[in-house]
């Protein structure tokens, strides 16, 4: 016990009826006075902060529910769980689905057409996609439900709603911001 700080202040101890107990035995028969003097309220003693219809480490049927070999809510859960349900939370989702489309490309849409087709572009629904030659370009146009059908399996529906399906970009003649206009560098071919 430590002494008052001023005249005013009293040292307190345990009530008289406690004053033969020391230590544990002491906390133990306040708590149950405090516990007995809770439920002559109608509270609800020894659940602590839970909700009083929770019941943690029970079955429906009242028995005690102990870890198995089976998987558990409990358990640790992997990274990729975890981040989904980030993600989830966070409102993070359509993001994360257009992200899989870029960064899982070549498992997406296969590892033949993935060679030859990159995505570039992806904004309100519209997946622009570069081709590495006219001809691929015209393929992949005549297979574009099945690309958009290969996509919404592996990211869901409503990602990717259309494609846009590019060849490549011949080589622009203009050199520098000041351009005059005409028909180019003609006389230089012959």
């Amino acid at each position: 016990m430590t002494e008052p700080d001023d005249e005013t202040d009293e040292v307190k101890g345990p009530p008289e009826h406690l004053a033969g107990l020391a230590g544990m035995d002491l906390v133990r028969r306040t708590l149950e006075e405090a516990r007995g003097a809770a439920r002559s309220q109608g509270k609800e003693v020894g659940r602590g902060r839970r909700s009083p219809g929770a019941r943690r480490g029970a079955e429906r049927d009242g028995r005690r529910r102990w870890s198995g070999p089976g998987p558990d809510g409990r358990d640790p859960q992997s990274l990729g769980t975890v981040a989904n349900e980030l993600a989830k939370s966070r409102g993070w989702s359509p993001k994360v689905a257009e992200g899989t489309v870029f960064a899982q490309w070549p498992t997406v849409v296969g590892e033949q057409i993935a060679e030859h087709a990159e995505p570039t572009a992806l904004r309100d629904g519209v997946l622009s996609v570069a081709a590495e030659s006219t001809a691929w370009a015209t393929q992949l146009r005549m297979v574009q439900a099945q690309l958009l059908a290969k996509i919404a399996a592996a990211v869901g529906d409503g990602v990717v709603t259309a494609l846009k399906i590019t060849g490549p970009v011949a080589p622009s003649w203009r050199k520098g911001k000041l351009h005059i206009s005409g028909r180019g560098p003609r006389d230089t071919y012959g």
